[in-house]
């Protein structure tokens, strides 16, 4: 007996895919619109782990007709109808197959070496040998990709409008053939108010809404405390405090960070705001107003601890092309000299290493001391390219300025 609709695992994969398609599409077109913000850059996230998930059904689906012969075309189909009908089918294997795929070139061969995590949780690899390239090499296979990528795009906006209108065509105005009913099973030709029709529509519109109005959480803007766990010296700081010792007139006293302390950064990616902070750093401080010639402090940082709030670029920061983590773990900023500008107001003069270079740096900063207890704040700001902090094309300012703001805000108890 000839079957005159698919089977049941084609059906399954044929809507699932072209919904997948619909939603990826609009995604796409949002990232692009908004690619120089962070909701650009979280909605560009998405779309590579739907574009992985539209691969991986498209390679099934692909596999399962080459293995199951499909029901054939309605006997009533004109020869020209029948052609266009087999060149749309294949076109649309060779979207949903080729644009994924040069989606991943793209990705692979991007100025910014981000690693892809599906849904935030899956790690994805590059393309075996595209990301090691030489920098022309690379921008010569990125530059064909995003061509063939933003070409079957397109191409797959006119393969929709073409597949639409056919299969309303035979749905609506040719009521002996039933097209539709091939992939909605049950469904009768001529009915303008087909329930299932009517549900395809219906569903249609909500997969539409929803690529238009999903919003990733924009996780590297403004870091809210709730955010990102509030970053913490490290245990040895954050030890209980003993009790306090007594005050030694003209005696610098030392004191002990307590948990909650925070010590972040702030730049910018082509105008958008990144935020983040250190979660390990311990500091080591002797200071007393009156003693400033006998003062010091000593900052340790783990740069690996670097946390904006996105997993997948904060598993750039410790590479060799920003800080280097594996080779200099630790940035130290050390300050035996200080002056007062006022009340309340100090500069701490003293040298900040950072990926085996030290350069001197002043951290102006408020300290109000109320008993045992000092609060600080203070605000500086360094050039990253003097540390090397952006090698190769991230040398250039363009896209990342220079400038990096570096905050702290502290409570440490006098012990």
């Amino acid at each position: 007996m000839v079957r005159d609709r698919y089977s049941a695992v084609a059906i399954v994969l044929h809507w699932l895919i072209a919904a997948a398609i619909v939603f990826q599409l609009i995604l796409g077109w949002r990232g692009h619109g908004l690619r120089t913000t962070l909701e650009g850059f979280s909605l560009i996230q998405l779309h590579k782990s739907v574009g992985v998930t539209i691969l991986a059904l498209s390679l099934v689906r692909l596999a399962w007709r080459l293995t199951h012969r499909p029901p054939p075309e309605p006997e009533t189909l004109a020869p020209w109808e029948r052609r266009l009908a087999v060149a749309t089918h294949w076109g649309f294997y060779v979207i949903m197959i080729g644009l994924p795929l040069s989606g991943w070139v793209v990705v692979s061969t991007s100025k910014i070496t981000i690693p892809t995590l599906l849904y935030g949780t899956i790690p994805w690899p590059h393309v075996p040998g595209l990301a090691e390239l030489a920098a022309p090499a690379k921008a010569a296979w990125n530059l064909v990709a995003y061509g063939v990528h933003k070409s079957l795009a397109w191409t797959a906006w006119g393969l929709l409008a073409l597949h639409v209108a056919g299969a309303l065509k035979h749905q609506l105005f040719s009521r002996d053939e039933p097209v539709l009913a091939r992939m909605a099973p049950g469904a009768r030709a001529g009915r303008w108010l087909e329930p299932r029709l009517v549900a395809i529509v219906l569903t249609a519109g909500a997969i539409t809404a929803t690529g238009f109005l999903v919003s990733p959480p924009v996780r590297a803007s403004k870091l809210a405390p709730a955010a990102v766990p509030v970053a913490t010296p490290t245990p040895a700081a954050a030890a209980p405090i003993p009790i306090a010792a007594p005050v030694v007139p003209g005696e610098p006293s030392r004191w002990a960070v307590a948990p909650g302390g925070t010590l972040a950064f702030a730049t910018a990616f082509s105008g958008a705001p990144i935020e983040g902070r250190f979660q390990r750093w311990s500091a080591d401080i002797v200071f007393a107003p009156e003693a400033l010639d006998r003062s010091s402090v000593r900052v340790e940082i783990e740069v690996a601890s670097a946390d904006t709030g996105d997993s997948q670029r904060d598993e750039v920061l410790p590479s060799g092309d920003w800080f280097d983590a594996a080779s200099h773990p630790k940035a130290v900023f050390a300050a035996r000299r200080f002056r007062k500008t006022g009340a309340h107001r100090y500069v701490a003069e003293g040298e900040l290493t950072l990926r085996g270079e030290t350069k001197p740096l002043s951290l102006p900063f408020t300290l109000k001391i109320d008993g045992d207890t000092a609060r600080l704040r203070g605000v500086t700001s360094l050039d990253r390219t003097a540390f090397g902090v952006g090698q190769g094309e991230w040398t250039n300012t363009d896209q990342i300025p220079a400038k990096v703001t570096i905050s702290v805000d502290l409570t440490a108890t006098r012990h």
